[in-house]
């Protein structure tokens, strides 16, 4: 599998986590109805999510991780 499709992966996964947990959450602690629900779940699993992105880096690609909870960037092995 390439990194590219590895990275996309992880971003997918991420992004899935938040939604599923955001959606949940909204339905049951707010008064949010209709499309406010999917809407608001994907503006905060889009925030919180981490985001990965290939890179080349001293002659091979790496990927490379971004996220609010963890200072800098890191590389994912």
């Amino acid at each position: 599998m390439s990194k590219k499709t590895k990275s996309f992966l992880y971003n997918f996964i991420g992004f899935a986590f938040f939604y599923i947990v955001a959606y949940f959450l909204i339905i049951t602690f707010t008064h949010l109805t209709g499309y406010w629900i999917p809407i608001t779940s994907a503006v905060i699993s889009t925030i919180l999510s981490p985001k990965f992105q290939v890179a080349r880096f001293q002659g091979e690609e790496k990927i490379f991780m971004k996220w609010l909870f963890v200072k800098g960037i890191k590389e994912v092995k």
